[in-house]
């Protein structure tokens, strides 16, 4: 029984012997040395042994041919594994090569900029001739700047890289003399080009603008040709300002004027390292102030001609497309901010030159001309962006000294033409010459033209000058006045003022100084009148010519009207009035020929002399205002009559006249008879009744109160209306019965003695008493 438990244990312990770790045996082991059957198990364990040896042997026997062919095979792979050994210490010099060849070609490739400096952009020979390789200068700036930056320290410490960064600052002061000395050139070269840079852009802008305009036109008779319509619309101009922005927008005159800038601007070489671009910036700016002042001090004798001006503005022009060019075309030398300073400087003087020197002007053919000029100069600047509002505004301005001038101009042709006007009706001797005058001044007379030729129209030479030159005078308003960017309204009132400043100041004072002028008759004066009768009535033309020009409707609201009418109207009425004086200064001249004997005893029986010629002038000269209106005429007869009645009663009661007998009132009589003879006869047309007789009445009344006597009826019925003698003044009456008293009393010294005398003596004193006392109570 024990055995068979001590078997089963030996079993169990050579079992996990068997299939337990090595390291883990040994406390089962320890088990058997610990029993007391030591040695049974070592006879089991040898009977164990013995067993898997014959197993194994078994197993070696079953697969010995495998292995030795295995060990052959294995012989045969150690060979080959030699060759393996070989072929890969060759593959791994093969790639210690490939590995130290990209070394070497990165290393090469970062000092190749390095390399094609100093072989190429700084080669000996190519920087003596800057003219030629120039343009390398600039990339070889960068390629300095990327070499000492980035290529070199990467390059590594090789001798060569050494070389070049020590030759860097040497490179880089070079190309800045060389750019600083080139940068000269080119300053001194656009300084001698600016005149014809400036001339071209000007010259390119202005036929681009013509060429616009003519597009734009053929584009209208196209389109109302399109529209099947008769009427060829009128070369309007369009604005001027929107062709402007067209033309620049296309880019073609800055393209064009480009081309003539020295190509030096764009081999200019800026430094921008170590603070050059400083020193690059700052002298360009000084030097081109510097010629700037020079450009804009314009020449002292520049207002004598217009090619003064032109090469003014040519250099203006060229210094700012200049400008402008570098900046476009530029970083870093000129911006924005510089450029428009700069504009405002030169804005500024230029405007200020242009208003003292055009001070200076005369011609209004300069003027305009100089204003046609300042528009181009003002459209091509605007192109290339500069604000040019203020050289319209002083176009503005310089429109009232273009006025002023015009107006004096005229002054002129008005003068001249009243000088050399004969004052004559015009004759016209066939339809062509009736047609070429009417051309020149609207006339419309349905009875003249009925009449055959040859004919005399009613107005002188002087009419159709006269309005021949407000329309020259209107145009050349409106020449000034075209591209100045204003509207049609605005150019239409500046035309109506003007117009109106040409009527009331220079036409009318012309027409005064010919209606003043010494030595102008009586026919001359009739004459003006009817040609300012004729003016006045050509006055809605005028209206209407300044509206067809403007294209404004003459009841616009607000719009001006011509002062026309009023003008001609002062200078007929002025004309008028002379007409009055003149007959009066002739009335005066044939009573300063009165010769009359105030102490005649007896009066003659016909009128005097000079009273004869007289009224043989006076009916002379009222026949010659039958072309006035009636109105002028009669005027003109009631004054020359009322005058005369005045004289001739002033003649009677002058101081010089002391004493005045009753014979030399009647031959007075006889004289003022012949005035009332010649007022009823009607000299002018158009009185009524006895009208004209009433320029006497006061006369008349006084000398039929002394020669009749009838004081009695004239004191008892004085201040009555229905008195006989109304228009006999007390005081006049007086004057004169003091004349006859003093006559008397010298005359009839011994006549006292005659009862008759004495009685006349005592009645002219009852006489003159009683007028004195009917004046006091009169005067009270």
């Amino acid at each position: 029984m024990a055995s068979a438990e001590t078997a089963a244990e030996h079993e169990r312990i050579l079992r996990e012997i068997e299939s337990t770790d090595t390291n883990c045996i040994g406390p089962t082991l320890r088990s058997v040395y610990d029993g007391q059957d030591h040695g049974l198990f070592m006879d089991k364990l040898e009977g164990r042994i013995r067993n898997h040896d014959r197993e194994i042997e078994k197993m070696c026997n079953h697969h010995f041919q495998g292995f030795v062919d295995s060990i052959t095979e294995l012989l045969k792979v150690r060979g080959e594994a030699q060759k393996l050994k070989v072929q890969k210490e060759e593959i791994r010099q093969c790639r210690l090569q490939q590995r130290n060849i990209a070394t070497t070609i990165d290393k090469l490739t970062h000092c190749l900029p390095g390399t094609n400096i100093v072989l190429c952009d700084f080669n000996p020979v190519r920087i003596c001739q800057p003219a030629v390789f120039y343009p390398r200068y600039y990339p070889a700036l960068r390629t300095l700047e990327q070499l000492e930056g980035s290529c070199l320290p990467q390059a590594g410490s090789y001798r060569f890289c050494a070389i070049m960064a020590e030759n860097i600052p040497r490179l880089r002061t070079h190309i800045r003399d060389v750019s600083m000395s080139d940068l000269k050139d080119f300053l001194e070269s656009i300084r001698k080009h600016s005149d014809k840079i400036g001339e071209t852009a000007m010259k390119q802008v202005m036929d681009q603008l013509l060429i616009l305009i003519m597009k734009q036109w053929r584009v209208k008779v196209a389109k109302n040709m399109s529209q099947k319509s008769s009427n060829i619309p009128p070369r309007e101009r369009p604005k001027r300002g929107m062709l402007v922005t067209e033309l620049f927008t296309q880019n073609e005159s800055r393209l064009l004027v480009n081309s003539l800038i020295p190509t030096q601007v764009f081999r200019m070489c800026i430094c921008f390292t170590q603070g050059a671009r400083d020193t690059f910036e700052n002298y360009y700016r000084k030097q081109r102030r510097k010629q700037a002042r020079l450009v804009l001090q314009p020449h002292s004798n520049m207002h004598e001609t217009l090619e003064g001006y032109r090469h003014y503005f040519n250099q203006i022009v060229g210094f700012f497309v200049v400008e402008d060019h570098i900046l476009h075309t530029t970083q870093g030398l000129v911006n924005r901010a510089y450029v428009e300073e700069l504009w405002e400087l030169a804005l500024s003087k230029t405007i200020a030159a242009l208003r003292t020197h055009s001070s200076y002007c005369t011609d209004p053919d300069l003027i305009l001309d100089l204003k046609n000029l300042i528009v181009l100069f003002a459209d091509t600047l605007q192109g290339y962006g500069f604000p040019v509002n203020q050289l319209f505004d002083m176009l503005l301005e310089m429109r009232d000294q273009y006025g002023e001038i015009l107006l004096k101009k005229w002054n002129q042709s008005f003068r001249q033409i009243l000088d050399q006007d004969n004052y004559s009706p015009i004759p016209v001797a066939s339809p062509e010459e009736y047609q070429r005058i009417a051309g020149q001044c609207p006339f419309q007379d349905p009875e003249l033209d009925k009449m055959p030729f040859p004919k005399k129209l009613p107005f002188s030479e002087f009419v159709p000058k006269v309005y021949s030159q407000l329309k020259e005078f209107i145009y050349a308003c409106l020449k000034y006045s075209e591209d100045l960017h204003l509207s049609s309204t605005e150019i239409d009132d500046m035309i109506r003022k003007s117009t109106n400043l040409l009527l009331t100041r220079t036409l009318s004072h012309c027409l005064h100084y010919a209606i003043k002028k010494k030595n102008v008759g009586l026919a001359e004066l009739v004459q003006i009148i009817i040609n300012t009768t004729h003016l006045e009535q050509s006055c809605h033309y005028l209206e209407e010519f300044i509206s067809n020009i403007t294209n404004v409707p003459p009841d616009t609201i607000n719009a001006t009207k011509l002062y026309g009418t009023s003008t001609f109207k002062d200078a007929r009425h002025a004309a008028e009035e002379e007409i009055y004086t003149n007959l009066n200064k002739k009335i005066d001249q044939f009573l300063q020929l009165a010769d009359y004997d105030w102490m005649a005893a007896q009066g003659g029986g016909q009128a005097s002399d000079y009273l004869s010629d007289l009224i043989a002038f006076l009916c002379s000269t009222f026949a010659v205002f039958t072309h006035l209106p009636g109105k002028v005429a009669q005027t003109a007869c009631m004054s020359a009559c009322k005058h005369l009645s005045t004289s001739l009663l002033q003649l009677l009661l002058e101081a010089d006249v002391r004493q005045v007998s009753m014979g030399a009132l009647q031959q007075f009589n006889v004289d003022v008879k012949e005035c009332e003879r010649f007022a009823r006869a009607g000299p002018v047309p158009g009185f009524q009744g006895d009208t004209l007789l009433l320029a006497f009445i006061d006369l008349r009344q006084l000398l039929d109160l002394f020669t009749q006597w009838d004081w009695s009826t004239y004191l008892a019925d004085y201040g009555r209306p229905t008195c006989k003698y109304l228009r006999v003044n007390p005081h006049t009456a007086l004057a004169l019965l003091e004349k006859m008293k003093d006559t008397s009393r010298k005359n009839n010294m011994f006549a006292q003695f005659r009862k008759n005398e004495r009685d006349k003596q005592k009645l002219i004193d009852t006489v003159v008493k009683q007028l004195r006392n009917l004046i006091q109570h009169v005067d009270k």
